[in-house]
């Protein structure tokens, strides 16, 4: 599973491209409010059990970008996805937080 992560420089360079990619973000919404990518959809954690059926149906052959602050909980719901039937899931490596860092500084970093 080495490509269950993708850099932020590569999601900037694809994004800028045109591709139609998935963004969804895991954090909680006080952080999505505090931060988020353009047009990123939130889905907490914890509640992406509930839409896994419309992902799996819907997104299975899709390439779906997890992220979140840091990296950790957007690399389990990428795993977590994977091993449910949703194998274009990736984590953003190092989250927002390193987006924020290495592409967009606008981005507010807490």
């Amino acid at each position: 599973m080495t490509d269950i992560e993708i850099s932020p420089a590569e999601l900037h360079q694809r994004l800028s491209a045109g591709e139609s990619l998935r963004l969804l973000d895991v954090r909680e919404p006080w952080e999505f409010e505090q931060a988020s990518l353009a047009n990123a959809e939130n889905i907490p954690l914890n509640q992406i059990p509930m839409h896994l059926e419309a992902m799996a149906a819907n997104d299975a052959h899709a390439e779906i970008i997890c992220f979140c602050h840091s990296g950790r909980r957007s690399l389990t719901a990428a795993d977590w996805l994977r091993r449910s039937g949703v194998p274009g899931a990736r984590s953003l490596a190092g989250g927002i937080d390193q987006w924020s860092r290495d592409i967009d500084p606008s981005i507010p970093r807490y």
